[in-house]
């Protein structure tokens, strides 16, 4: 299995910015996919996920500018970032939750891709 993540990239604060994530080599089902971010001396955390038939998470921090949203039939996650801030600077990395009959629950991890907000 593995996580393709593209859209990261450089821009001006206020700007938007778009992530997109397939999974690739998926036999199972997935259960969820999710956006996390690392800053440069900051733990990884959650930014956005989306759950099971469509509940969806946020980091505080990204509640109301942030929007994420699966292609269930493409195996894809895409995160609209608007209104971006320098504090969203990070790597930004896709994750997935998968299941299958034989192993069960494993989860995946993207290579992540780099988001810079300039102010």
């Amino acid at each position: 299995v593995q996580l393709q993540a593209s859209g990261g990239g450089s821009v001006q604060a206020g700007g938007s910015l778009r992530l997109s994530c397939e999974v690739h080599g998926s036999t199972g089902a997935i259960n969820g996919m999710g956006w996390y971010r690392q800053a440069d001396g900051k733990q990884r955390e959650l930014v956005a996920k989306i759950v099971g038939a469509g509940a969806i998470h946020y980091a505080d921090a990204v509640k109301g500018r942030f929007d994420i949203s699966r292609d269930y039939a493409k195996n894809m996650a895409f995160l609209q970032m608007n209104e971006l801030k320098s504090e969203d600077t990070a790597v930004y990395y896709c994750n997935a939750n998968l299941w299958t009959l034989m192993k069960g629950p494993s989860e995946h991890w993207g290579r992540g891709t780099l988001v810079t907000v300039s102010s």
